[in-house]
């Protein structure tokens, strides 16, 4: 089973005795038995002054885009939330970190680049430059593995919570190795330390791991969930269902105007390899057409190695364009905190892949555009790999 970085910090947990510790933090800071690190840090005599949560808070008990407040139940630490009612909230005012010298972050990923736990700790690491402050990130797998990259890098111009690093939408990276991008790339002035697992390599996916799966977030509820995420999370900015409201998110979407077997004529491409998709009908018990019989598409991961999740829902949404030009809807409004730019081209990382849709083009040409990006990406992370 793979080792990680939590459990490498508590065989030498004696090396912190000292230390006032603060911790960024959620349901998926456990031990290989299932123990809550910061309990398990607290009996073992540490000392841990806050605790700090993201988005969906500290046992994911808040939906999509909902502020944290008041969390319970609560351990006996003072919880500070960096999820609240604006984007201000996202950083931690100064005065939190006075009275600390290390920050721990030991968070399960999805690697993907709009999964906001990254982005935290990317903030919190620019608010932490310039201090006599260590953040150290106890390191976990990504759990589509580490050798695949996919989709276009952020366009900067499109930087917002839900794309802070320079990076493709699927970027083959544990949070350990983004932070260290990141330090590198923002040049910043921190004592940065990543504990590394033991017993991981690149090509090993989350089952492989022998590590237990808990839900990172109320809409990721299984490994499943996490292999189509970084593509079907793109369905968030159409008038279109992503699964919110159903037992299995984002394997499945729909909307009242899709016909599943006219859709399923559609996608028939290359774009689908991987994947088996069978139409169905679903209700929303919640989110958007909530309580209504919608029409749309399951997708059956069957080879993860051949699955590009975005690359598909990119093709999704082209098809559904071509189908229903009348009723598709790009979503327009605030999201994460963003009220100029729509949710789509944020997801995205530009306006390109929009425009491109938009204008008929067809979906092997607009995915054979960032084709080149993926390649140079592959050989500069590896710059930064922690693991072989």
């Amino acid at each position: 089973m793979v080792a990680t970085g939590l459990d490498i910090f508590l065989e030498n947990i004696e090396r912190y005795r000292n230390r006032t510790i603060g911790m960024i933090v959620n349901q998926t800071s456990v031990t290989s038995d299932l123990r809550y690190s910061w309990n398990v840090l607290r009996e073992n005599g540490l000392k841990i002054r806050k605790i700090f949560s993201p988005e969906h808070g500290l046992f994911a008990t808040e939906q999509d885009q909902i502020a944290v407040g008041n969390q319970q139940p609560a351990p006996d630490f003072e919880v500070i939330s960096l999820y609240g009612c604006s984007a201000d909230t996202l950083i931690p005012e100064s005065a939190m970190l006075d009275d600390l010298d290390l920050i721990l972050f030991d968070i399960q990923d999805i690697g993907a680049r709009y999964y906001t736990y990254v982005n935290t700790l990317a903030l919190f690491m620019e608010a932490a430059a310039g201090r006599d402050l260590e953040i150290m990130v106890l390191d976990r797998p990504n759990p589509l593995g580490g050798d695949l990259v996919e989709g276009p890098l952020l366009d900067m111009a499109y930087r917002s919570f839900v794309g802070i690093f320079p990076v493709p939408v699927r970027h083959g990276m544990t949070p350990g190795e983004l932070a260290l991008l990141y330090r590198d790339w923002k040049k910043l002035d921190i004592r940065l330390t990543v504990l590394s697992m033991q017993g991981w390599n690149r090509s090993m996916l989350f089952p492989e791991t022998g590590l237990p799966w808990v839900p990172p977030s109320p809409n990721m509820p299984s490994v499943e969930t996490a292999a189509v995420y970084p593509g079907m999370c793109l369905f968030e900015g159409l008038n279109v269902s992503e699964g919110r409201g159903t037992t299995t998110p984002f394997q499945l979407f729909g909307a009242p105007f899709i016909n599943p077997g006219h859709l399923l004529e559609k996608c028939q491409g290359p774009e689908f390899e991987g994947v088996f998709l069978r139409p169905t009908w679903f209700k929303p018990t919640f989110h958007k057409f909530r309580e209504e019989t919608i029409g749309g598409l399951w997708l059956h991961v069957c080879d993860h190695r051949r699955f590009r999740p975005f690359a598909a829902a990119v093709a999704l949404t082209a098809a559904i364009c071509k189908l229903y030009p009348l009723d598709l809807h790009f979503l327009h409004g605030v999201y994460e905190f963003n009220d100029t730019i729509p949710a789509f081209d944020l997801l995205a990382g530009n306006d390109a892949i929009r425009s491109a849709i938009l204008d008929g083009r067809d979906a092997a040409t607009v995915i054979s555009s960032w084709k080149q990006e993926e390649t140079d990406f592959l050989a500069a992370k590896a710059g930064f790999h922690l693991y072989r």
